[in-house]
Parts: structure tokens; C-alpha cells; sequence
């Protein structure tokens, strides 16, 4: 059906050229090509289409050189008429398929045959797209067509047709106009092309206007190829760095930061771009930080992204509206760097959140997404800053992490029963981990060693301070590494 389709596209894109260019219509046969009943029809619907609307704008003309015309107006006296700006003419309209591919591929010499036409320069381009959307009514997807529209200056610049753009500008192209709710510098942007972004801006292009979706330019630089149009905006267009979206009042460094682009993120705070603007929900750029990093390969730039972000001074215990903080994302991400980093700046270890969860809870909830992502090693980093330990409830959420239960287990004086989560560990991993879940069997509800309970009560004494005095007491590592619930593949 692609195919067939396709064929027919080449068929009267070649019609309408050689029309174009030769004045005839080439002649073409039905059994020339091998059409299906459905792309027949296709083609007969949209031309009827195309017909009627052609016929509803003539019977518009025609009533509108019929219509009596108004009696005259009397005429103000000089002095005291007011000077009105002229009237924008309305832009001339193109559905031309071949017009369209000449300025998305940047064609030049089409380009000039095109442009012979002074008012191709400005002309609204306007595409059909068939979608399928959902008919309530009718309870079904249908396929509907949809119009788009765009400009020539549009078109040439979300390609990077950099002579294109200029011979559009030098010839009075509307560097601003927005058909189809984004400018030519927004197309720019979003693709990464340098050289047409510095041509825009130097015709005056407005680095700070929004898009129809209330997105300025240096929103749309969120990829790593878009830094070099980033850095024009902002030293040559002078963007504004703190620019807020209008629909979640994100600025340029929630977008950056979400998407952990170091380069992004160094030249917005260079800028002088504000660590602590909140979006609509309450969350800064830190928030937003630790809530991208969710893959362990993007984890070292992320965390470079949070560490500049905490040398500016971004403050890790501050909440969103839902009194979500930067530390409550990192655990429900599983990232151990960055939940390390957060504590060594002074994040709250035990700060609930809008529904009563702390970061460890966050973490024992996600240990069922990331199980190879190293959850021990958050559990052991909360705990070491004075979390408290997770409700015996939710060992079971823990199952597919036999190193994740046995640090959670060794924070108990005495260990709870295993009964309603231990049939739910896989049995491979139960006989991987055969010597820890003989002794949680062995050890449930009974007395820990008094080596364990002076651990506990030597923990708790110097609660969050556990991670920085334990390593300052004048006794032997292999103790510290103990009091720090390092793991030993046992319980005692």
C-alpha cells in the first residue's frame, strides 16, 4: 500500500512540474500504472476536496462583487484625521507539493524559478496530513486529514539550508512570522543549525518569542547538538536566560538539566541563570537533575550536572509542591553517587514527603524496576546518614535483591518474621543466596549477637553523624566496615 501510495505521489508531483515548467499536461494513462480501488478513490476524494473549496472561494469572490456597495462616508477634516497603519495584505497560499520539497531540500536553482514570484517569499504553505484520531461519538480511531501550515523561511531552516534562508531574507521574508505557531529561529534550534540561527538573529530575529506551545528558542536547545545555537542566543541574541515557558513556567535550566546536558547547563549558569527558580509545580533545576537520571549509562553526567548545580548553590532539601525533594528522586532513581552527594550537602535523610514516604521508602518501592542498579548500595548510604529503616511491611517489595534485605535486615536489633515475603524470592535466587536466607529462617524472632546489638546501639547514639564519626574512631577498619553495614553475606 506504501508503495502504491508513493506512486501515485511521484505521478502527479511529475504532472504538476512538467505543467509548471511546459505549460502541457503530460499525458498519462490509467494502465500505466498499476493503481489499487483504494488509492483511486483516495485521489478522487481529495481531488473533490480540493474542488469544493476551490468552488466555496470563487462563490465568495462572486458575492462579494455583487454586494451593494455602502453609502460613502463623509470625510474628516484634515486636521482632524488620525493616520492608520496600511493593512497587511493577506499571504498568498501554496499547496504545491514540488513548491514545498524545493525549499525543504534547499534546491537553489528551483529556489530562484520559485522566487520569481515576489510573493512566494512570505507565501503560507499548507500541508494535508492524514492522522488518526478518536471519534467519541462513534467509539473508533478514524483517519482524519489534518492542514499544517508553514513558511518558506520555515522550511529552509529546520533543514539548515543555510543559502536558501539567506536568499529568502534578502528578499524581504517575515524573519518573525509564526505559521503554525513557531518561527523560523524555533525550527533552528530544534534541528541544531548554527549558521541559520546567526543569520536569523542578525535580521532581527526575537530570541525570546514563544512558540505556540509557550516555548522560547532556548527551550528548544535540548539536545547536545543545539549547544552551539544556545551560545548565539545568548551572547549574540541576548536572550533572556531566565525565559519561562508559559505552560509549566520551566526555564532553560529545568530543560537542560532534565536531560543532563553538561555544556548546557555550565553556559546557562555562566549567564547567570537562577539555581532556584521554581516551575509550576514547586521543583528546581536540582529537582529536575535527579529525576533524569533513571539509566545507569547517563549516571556520571547527571551527577556532573548536580554537582555544578550544588557549587552554585542550589539548596538539596528544598521541596516541590509536593514536598517531593532532589533526595526522594535520586532513591526512587537508585542512583548511589548522586544520593551520596545530596547528603554531603545537607539533604534530610528522613524528609517525608505530600504522602508520608521518605527517601527510603522511595527506594524500597523502586527496587523492582532497578534491581541491578546497585539498590544496596543507597540503602547502606541512607542508613550511614541516620535513616531510619524501612517498615518490616515492605521487605517484601525487596525480594529481587538479596543484598538490598540482608542491609536492611542487619538494621534491626531483633529480625521480624520473614513468613509473608520470603515465598516471594525467586527460587534461583534463593539458592544463589542460600547462607543469608537460612540464617533470616534461623534468626527471625530471635535475639541478635551482642556484637550486633552494640553495632545497633552504637548507631543509634551517634545517629546522623554515623557516616563522618565512625570513621574518626581509633579503632580497626574491619570494625568500621562493620558499624557502616557493609555487606557480609551473612546475619549474626
Amino acid at each position: 500500500m506504501h508503495r502504491v501510495k508513493l506512486k501515485l505521489s511521484y505521478c502527479f508531483l511529475f504532472q504538476e512540474v512538467s505543467t509548471r515548467w511546459t505549460g502541457k499536461v503530460p499525458s498519462m494513462s490509467r494502465d500505466t500504472f498499476a493503481f489499487s480501488a483504494a488509492s483511486l478513490r483516495s485521489f478522487r476524494l481529495e481531488r473533490e476536496q480540493q474542488d469544493w473549496e476551490d468552488a466555496r472561494r470563487a462563490l465568495a469572490h462572486r458575492r462579494a462583487l455583487m454586494r451593494t456597495p455602502l453609502s460613502p462616508v463623509p470625510r474628516v477634516p484634515r486636521q482632524q484625521a488620525k493616520t492608520t497603519a496600511p493593512q497587511t495584505p493577506m499571504p498568498h497560499r501554496c499547496r504545491d507539493p514540488a513548491v514545498l520539497n524545493t525549499f525543504a531540500y534547499g534546491e537553489m536553482p528551483r529556489v530562484y524559478a520559485v522566487l520569481q514570484d515576489p510573493s512566494m517569499v512570505n507565501a503560507l504553505m499548507e500541508t494535508v496530513q492524514e492522522e488518526m484520531t478518536w471519534a467519541p461519538e462513534m467509539g473508533v480511531w478514524t483517519l482524519t486529514s489534518k492542514t499544517k501550515q508553514t513558511s518558506p523561511l520555515r522550511l529552509a531552516a529546520a533543514r539548515g539550508h543555510t543559502a536558501c534562508v539567506e536568499e529568502l531574507l534578502f528578499r524581504g521574508a517575515e524573519v518573525d512570522a509564526s505559521p503554525g505557531g513557531r518561527t523560523a529561529l524555533h525550527d533552528a534550534c530544534v534541528g541544531g543549525h548554527a549558521a541559520c540561527t546567526q543569520l536569523l538573529l542578525a535580521h532581527g530575529a526575537d530570541p525570546d518569542r514563544l512558540a505556540a506551545d509557550g516555548s522560547a528558542a532556548l527551550h528548544f536547545c535540548n539536545s547536545p547538538p543545539t549547544f552551539a545555537c544556545a551560545q548565539l542566543l545568548l551572547q549574540v541574541g541576548g536572550a533572556s536566560v531566565n525565559i519561562r515557558s508559559r505552560e509549566g513556567e520551566l526555564t532553560p535550566l529545568h530543560v537542560a538539566a532534565r536531560r543532563g546536558l553538561e555544556e548546557h547547563v555550565e553556559l546557562l549558569l555562566q549567564h547567570g541563570a537562577d539555581v532556584s527558580a521554581r516551575n509550576r509545580e514547586g521543583e528546581t533545576p536540582l529537582n529536575a537533575a535527579c529525576a533524569g537520571a533513571e539509566r545507569p549509562r547517563e549516571a556520571g553526567r547527571f551527577l556532573r550536572v548536580v554537582q555544578m548545580l550544588l557549587k552554585a548553590g542550589a539548596d538539596p532539601r528544598t521541596a516541590g509542591r509536593k514536598r517531593h525533594t532532589p533526595l526522594h528522586n535520586a532513591c526512587g532513581n537508585c542512583s548511589p553517587r548522586i544520593a551520596e552527594l545530596l547528603l554531603q550537602y545537607g539533604a534530610q535523610a528522613n524528609a517525608p514527603n505530600g504522602a508520608g514516604y521518605t527517601p527510603m521508602d522511595c527506594l524500597v518501592q523502586a527496587v523492582e524496576d532497578f534491581p541491578d542498579q546497585q539498590p544496596e548500595a543507597v540503602a547502606r548510604i541512607l542508613l550511614n546518614h541516620g535513616a531510619q529503616p524501612a517498615s518490616p511491611k515492605m521487605l517484601k517489595l525487596c525480594s529481587l535483591s538479596p543484598l538490598t534485605l540482608e542491609v536492611m535486615l542487619n538494621c534491626y536489633e531483633i529480625i521480624p518474621p520473614c513468613d509473608d515475603w520470603m515465598d516471594s524470592v525467586p527460587p534461583e535466587l534463593q539458592q544463589e543466596h542460600q547462607s543469608l536466607f537460612e540464617s533470616v529462617r534461623r534468626l527471625q524472632s530471635q535475639p541478635r549477637s551482642l556484637q550486633h546489638v552494640c553495632r545497633c546501639a552504637l548507631r543509634h547514639h551517634v545517629g546522623t553523624r554515623c557516616h563522618s564519626a565512625i570513621t574518626q574512631l581509633d579503632i580497626p577498619g574491619s570494625v568500621k566496615d562493620f558499624l557502616l553495614l557493609c555487606s557480609e553475606g551473612r546475619l549474626r
